[in-house]
């Protein structure tokens, strides 16, 4: 077992300033240290062209290019260096898990991935110069795993498969660029069949109006459908499956069998957080092991948020914090069933 945390950082302020912020945050931590040794033994799967990855950014998210030449000025690298880690632009993404549940008012969602990718850090931002305030875990430092936005717009991610990359943006970008420009699940299914994915994921989007849509992507096309339940494989576009699906079948089915039971927000998180429930997963070897759960509420406009298993979550009252109340929580502490180092909290992570 390993005591975890994540940070909670909260700004409000233009992105180039944001940007700058979190560079000098970032400058002497782990999180640089083990990435900059992880990039001396890895060799990258793509091209970062900076003038490329600028002209792919600015028509969605001009604010996130101002936010990393902020990274760049306070970290004192080259553009390329910073896109190639923070710019969110034909990444690679390794295999992950990840469940999600959702009631008329509440996302429930479980992160599952490998511990040496995950950063610790939960993010509380509202923009000055353009965009919505978002809150919820960071991913790549500008990218969100998943989140809320101010206008009540929820979204997660799960992950499909990798084969037959093209040109676009990962995941976590994807999911940020979202939740800062669109209002309703309907402006969120649009962006996201306009713009160019990376790899194939579905993100499921719920808002105020109460349904849930799941959207279906890959670089050759998106589809879209109401569920409730999504977990690692497509409906619509089965050909983009992959083989071996056991594990996300097995994930659905402990879901829906146990669905009748859950007549409350509590009771789905619980479904998805304990460990007996059939949902959470304890395999981070193999890059699928859930780090935490996290909860939205798109009418209260709160957030909840657990590290590891069978915890109570963390209650962020994101209405009050638009009206100005900073949070008061300043670190989550969780435990995970992983001796697996943290890139965030321990030297030598490769």
């Amino acid at each position: 077992m390993k005591q975890i945390y994540s940070d909670v950082i909260q700004f409000r302020g233009s992105h180039y300033d944001f940007g700058y912020m979190q560079g000098n945050l970032l400058k002497d931590s782990f999180t640089i240290q083990n990435r900059n040794k992880q990039w001396k033994i890895r060799r990258p799967r793509f091209i970062i062209t900076a003038e490329e990855v600028k002209d792919a950014i600015l028509p969605f998210a001009p604010g996130i290019w101002d936010e990393l030449l902020g990274l760049q000025d306070a970290l004192g690298w080259t553009i390329e260096e910073v896109l190639q880690e923070f710019g969110g632009y034909r990444l690679e993404y390794m295999k992950s898990g990840c469940s999600i549940f959702t009631g008329s008012d509440y996302m429930i969602r479980n992160y599952d991935y490998h511990p040496k990718t995950y950063e610790g850090r939960y993010t509380i931002y509202q923009p000055t110069d353009q965009g919505y305030a978002v809150i919820g875990p960071s991913q790549r430092i500008t990218g969100r795993m998943d989140g809320m936005n101010e206008k009540g717009l929820a979204l997660g991610y799960n992950f499909m498969h990798r084969k037959k990359p093209e040109d676009g943006f990962i995941c976590n970008m994807i999911g940020r660029i979202v939740l800062e420009n669109c209002a309703t699940v309907g402006e969120a299914i649009t962006l996201l069949k306009e713009i160019p994915h990376r790899h194939s994921f579905s993100y499921i989007v719920l808002d105020e109006e109460e349904e849930t849509f799941v959207v279906e992507a890959t670089p050759r096309g998106v589809e879209v459908r109401k569920s409730n339940v999504c977990t690692n494989h497509f409906e619509l576009l089965k050909d983009e499956n992959r083989h071996h699906l056991d594990d996300s079948y097995k994930r659905m089915e402990a879901i829906k069998k146990q669905e009748s039971k859950v007549t409350d927000a509590y009771k789905a998180f619980r479904l998805l957080n304990d460990p007996d429930k059939g949902v959470f997963s304890t395999q981070y070897k193999n890059w699928a092991g859930t780090i935490h759960t996290s909860a939205y509420f798109p009418k209260q406009k709160k957030a909840w948020f657990a590290l590891g298993g069978n915890r109570e979550p963390i209650i962020f009252d994101f209405n009050q914090w638009l009206r100005g109340e900073n949070m008061k929580t300043k670190q989550i502490l969780g435990v995970v069933d992983t001796e697996l180092p943290f890139v965030h909290m321990e030297a030598n992570v490769r």
